[in-house]
């Protein structure tokens, strides 16, 4: 973890099989700063980038007519993950598919508000092989506008209970580091997440995250 960081260790650190792929779980915390240049995810304007400020992800927007679609690049610009919200859905449900694909063979994981009125934001995350959706796989919880979060992995179906006892951390949203951002003066916040974890999975649940807590007008 980076020196500075306010973030603790988990207790107890969790494995989870790969959601995106096998090339971003490491066995190593990974501490990424989301930057973006203006409020809005524009081409160019949204980056994750390491400590080191070398860019690991970008985010590419794709406006349609009925919604918004979303595209994660790895550095090298290769699409690896495509988002977008389900149009008339309860819970602003958002479902994210491998590459560019939006074909429901390729859906990888879905994520929905675990209720309609929340006070701190709540939102479960169901895998794709997870149809039945009884309980969910992983769920998120905490404050967006303070830049905290916890993701956490469910044991036994968390349900969207976030937080109980039965869920172990994976990765964390949170402010700037304390000791020296290298990354000063740019609108940014920090993810670190857990060993052997999948990164990339984690980047795109924050980007969902932040779209979910960007659209509060109206109705689904």
């Amino acid at each position: 973890m980076m020196a500075g960081s306010s973030i603790p260790y988990p207790p107890q650190p969790v494995a989870t099989a790969p959601v995106v792929g096998p090339q971003f779980v490491v066995p190593y915390t990974v501490d990424l700063a989301v930057v973006r240049e203006v409020l809005t995810l524009q081409e160019g304007k949204f980056k994750v980038v390491d400590v080191n400020e070398n860019v690991m992800f970008k985010v590419k927007s794709k406006l349609l007519s009925l919604r918004d679609r979303r595209i994660l690049l790895d550095a090298a610009g290769n699409p690896i993950v495509t988002f977008q919200q389900k149009i008339f859905s309860a819970h602003r449900r958002w479902q994210a598919f491998r590459g560019e694909s939006t074909d429901p063979k390729d859906m990888l994981f879905s994520v929905k508000k675990s209720s309609l009125v929340q006070l701190k934001t709540k939102l479960d995350v169901f895998l794709a092989a997870n149809t039945k959706e009884d309980d969910c796989d992983f769920h998120m919880e905490g404050s967006w506008l303070e830049r905290s979060c916890t993701i956490y992995a469910s044991a036994g179906g968390g349900g969207g209970g976030g937080g109980s006892s039965s869920s172990a951390i994976v990765a964390q949203m949170h402010k700037k580091h304390t000791a020296g951002s290298v990354l000063v003066g740019k609108d940014h916040f920090w993810v670190t997440v857990y060993p052997n974890v999948d990164y990339a999975f984690i980047v795109a649940l924050v980007v969902i995250l932040e779209e979910i807590n960007r659209d509060r007008s109206g109705e689904d």
